[in-house]
């Protein structure tokens, strides 16, 4: 149980609080409602371009980074299909310094020409090198593209392509800033050795004049379910063939949402688990098998991969067939109560010692906010799953008529 409390500005900015004194630390964690989903499919990488603009100088601070470790912290942030998340981390003496980088940001960028350069720079290196010079790098671009026709999950939040990031101009940046950055689609949370008091006296004195925002309306998008399996064969400089099989599932609020999970935990997740044993350890095809869900806000996906010993034509039809078996068995026949506990013990576990850090803790409490979803509800919707409905959502799920397959064969002299 976190022990947590909310407060809303009057700018519209929400302000959560919860007091750890297990560490000397403050941290600052802001999430934006803004991901890539947000983009114009015309100019997709903006909100990750964001993410880098975010540190290359505010209206009244010009060095960011320099500011946060004069004060003895450090700062990151990431970006999803969904949110934009910035943190900053410093002793909890120094808490007001964090206060005021933090807000200067969020008042506005320097829009300086000079800084859009350098951080176009080094997004467009970002991409070559994750995305095309790196073994399976465009993964994300093709499986998504198999999955989604309509939805701006259709590409990842690195962008579409590198010419979109080479053409953004100043204009588009500050319209960007401007539509999806300010108090009214923020949560920020703050977590450490400040109390609430202080908390919300800090926050009123760097936040609380800066305006509410013209934000862009967020939309939601509908995308058509898969009606006939989608496949697609690389041949590429990788050094081993590898099967990635996946199809849609349902959002995180939806209430199948930690079912989904629970089935990939079941498949993939340590040394017991039924991929580790029956393909990695029981075959000598495998020599890594893994299970995944995207973690996405509206209709995601649920992935299983295998890295293979052999890429000849027979083996990969083999050992696509077994992933395939392992899967059909979960529609077919319930999972023991066992082998449903032993995963709920493991997330139980996870997200037990996940909260014992109070940045990992920040990060939670902002998202829940956000979502509306109870960050102390979270083990009981877990723990409520049962193996009936294990088998009636993966059999709704797991079709192969539903699914969508990327197959790499390393390509002649890989």
């Amino acid at each position: 149980m976190i022990d947590y409390s909310v407060h809303t500005l009057d700018n519209g900015l929400r302000v959560v609080h919860h007091y750890d004194d297990t560490t000397t630390h403050v941290v600052l964690n802001t999430l934006y409602d803004v991901g890539a989903r947000d983009e114009s499919p015309e100019l997709t990488g903006m909100a990750h371009l964001f993410e880098h603009l975010m540190f290359g100088g505010s209206v009244n601070v010009a060095d960011f980074d320099g500011a946060v470790e004069r004060a003895g912290g450090t700062d990151n942030a990431w970006t999803s299909n969904d949110f934009t998340n910035f943190y900053t981390v410093v002793p909890a003496v120094n808490v007001e310094t964090a206060f005021w980088v933090e807000s200067d940001r969020m008042l506005s960028l320097a829009f300086t020409p000079e800084s859009l350069e350098v951080q176009r720079k080094v997004v467009m290196e970002e991409f070559k090198q994750t995305c095309l010079n790196r073994p399976y790098g465009d993964m994300g671009h093709r499986l998504r593209s198999l999955l989604y026709r309509d939805h701006p999950y259709r590409y990842p939040t690195i962008g579409r392509e590198l010419s979109h990031i080479a053409r953004v101009t100043m204009d588009d940046v500050k319209d960007f800033f401007f539509t999806h950055y300010g108090p009214d689609s923020a949560v920020l949370a703050v977590a450490g050795p400040v109390t609430c008091e202080e908390t919300l006296r800090l926050a009123r004195k760097w936040y609380g004049d800066i305006p509410r925002r013209t934000l862009a309306k967020r939309r939601r998008f509908h995308e058509p379910a898969i009606g006939e399996a989608r496949r697609e064969v690389v041949k590429a400089s990788v050094p081993q063939a590898r099967i990635i099989i996946a199809m849609h599932m349902d959002p995180a609020d939806h209430p199948d949402y930690a079912v989904a999970d629970l089935i990939t935990d079941i498949l993939a997740s340590g040394q017991s688990a039924r991929f580790t044993r029956r393909l990695v350890m029981g075959t000598d095809l495998f020599t890594a098998a893994d299970a995944s869900i995207s973690g996405s806000e509206e209709r995601g996906f649920l992935m299983v991969t295998g890295a293979l010993r052999n890429d000849s034509e027979q083996a990969v039809a083999r050992a696509e067939e077994m992933l395939w078996r392992q899967l059909d068995e979960l529609t077919c026949r319930e999972v023991e109560p066992q082998e449903l506990e032993r995963a709920l013990n493991r997330f139980e576990s996870n997200r037990v010692f996940s909260q014992i850090n109070y940045l990992s803790k920040a990060t939670q409490l902002a998202k829940s906010v956000m979502t509306g979803r109870d960050i102390n509800a979270v083990l009981d919707r877990y723990r409520a799953v049962t193996p009936a409905d294990i088998k009636r959502v993966a059999s709704r799920l797991l079709r192969r008529e539903a699914s969508a397959t990327l197959i790499y064969l390393p390509a002649n002299g890989a």
